[in-house]
């Protein structure tokens, strides 16, 4: 049985999602576990504790454990913090995998590669890498209000030169990558998945007033994801609703900065009455939440990947995204989704006005993305892409220690 070692020190698979660190890598790092134990793996996944009432080990599913690592208090922390505590994170790992050796490392985001990689070499243990989002890409994006810590370019630069493999979620992300120096043949394309057990077009659709046509953005309340321009968009569409999900819990609104400015933008422009801010939104009520819309906007400054619009595409509800990142790879413009230029409102506006007024249009675009989210981005497929990026590198290693 293949032992994978999964490394995500700020996003656990445990985690309530909705939060500023708790988005898509958690989701990612749960279904990929989940679906590579279905095919025959055992995996443990190393997550920093952050609550001193949890256990060490918690079985998340069939064949997949959650390690808690202790690094730094038990408490929540920014991961733009976490750094100081990686050290004692990879002291860790290097004891643990000195007790039970995995045959592959897989760790996400830059601070658990460090971690990963500072346990891991010296034991000879091949590392696999997924970014999940780029250093020099949040600053090219962010400027001055990148908060992440100065040597983080650096240090993803030595996770390129020293992992075995990358794992890239997205084109776009393959060639920042060379960009930077990573060897070519060294990533592999693997894109994010989506749970068609849980996102389909058949289920329940959440009540809504049929009067007017409903948008829904569902994701975290920061800057870069763009939710200010939708909210702009909406005073060039009268008659329709924005629905903005995603935060702390709806009663806990009032305390978080990103929704205050979002608010006070939506009166500012009038369209208040039309804007509706939902909170944190149940797993389990996403589907019904997304099924209800007319259309989903995602419309990030940029996206390494983004699942919410693979969600909506399995639902079946066409999707308007940003032309950024990941977005291209797994919205095809005109057959899946609409594409538009990123910090644009009246663009987007533009383009869903079109699309709202075209029920034809909307049903091709939702049967295209149903389509494609099932054909391509069911979690199955993409743990059994993951899987023959582990052979290789194991049988790699196995060669060289052979030729040696």
């Amino acid at each position: 049985m293949l032992k994978v070692a999964m490394v995500s020190e700020h996003a656990s698979p445990l985690a309530v999602l909705g939060g500023v660190d708790a988005g898509g890598q958690n989701v990612h790092v749960a279904a990929l576990a989940e679906a590579m134990a279905q095919q025959g793996a055992d995996v443990t996944v190393f997550t920093r504790r952050d609550d001193q009432s949890l256990p060490k080990r918690v079985r998340y599913a069939p064949g997949v454990i959650v390690e808690h690592v202790p690094a730094g208090p038990a408490k929540a922390i920014e991961k733009d913090r976490l750094l100081p505590h990686m050290g004692r994170f990879a002291e860790y790992l290097s004891r643990r995998w000195n007790e039970e050796r995995p045959d592959v490392v897989h760790s996400h985001f830059w601070m658990s590669g460090k971690a990963a990689l500072d346990a891991g070499l010296p034991l000879g243990v091949p590392i696999v890498h997924t970014y999940h989002a780029l250093g020099i890409e949040k600053r090219r994006h962010q400027g001055n209000k990148d908060t992440s810590p100065a040597s983080r370019l650096d240090e993803e630069s030595r996770i390129a030169r020293d992992a075995s493999r990358i794992v890239a979620t997205a084109t776009a992300e393959a060639f920042e990558l060379v960009r930077m120096g990573a060897d070519k043949a060294k990533i592999a394309v693997v894109p994010c998945g989506v749970d068609l057990r849980l996102f389909q077009p058949l289920g329940p659709a959440e009540g809504r007033d049929p009067r007017r046509k409903r948008l829904i953005s569902l994701g975290r309340l920061v800057e870069r994801k763009g939710i200010a321009d939708v909210i702009a968009a909406l005073t060039l569409l009268p008659d329709v609703e924005l629905i903005i999900a995603g935060g702390p819990d709806a009663a806990h609104l009032h305390e978080d900065a990103e929704a205050l400015r979002l608010q006070r933008l939506a009166q500012d422009l009038d369209v208040a009455d039309r804007v509706v801010f939902r909170g944190r939104v149940e797993r389990a009520n996403v589907p019904p939440l997304l099924r209800s819309a007319d259309a989903v906007v995602c419309y990030p400054w940029y996206e390494p990947f983004g699942i919410v619009p693979l969600e909506a595409m399995a639902c079946g509800v066409p999707v308007v995204v940003a032309q950024v990142g990941g977005l291209v790879d797994s919205v095809v413009n005109g057959v899946t989704g609409i594409h538009v230029p990123p910090r644009s409102p009246i663009a987007l506006a533009d383009a869903l006005r079109e699309l709202l007024g075209n029920p034809k249009r909307c049903i091709e675009l939702a049967l295209g993305g149903t389509k494609r989210a099932n054909r391509r981005y069911g979690w199955a497929r993409i743990a059994s892409d993951t899987l023959a990026v582990y052979h290789d590198v194991i049988v790699e290693r196995a060669f060289a220690q052979r030729a040696s």
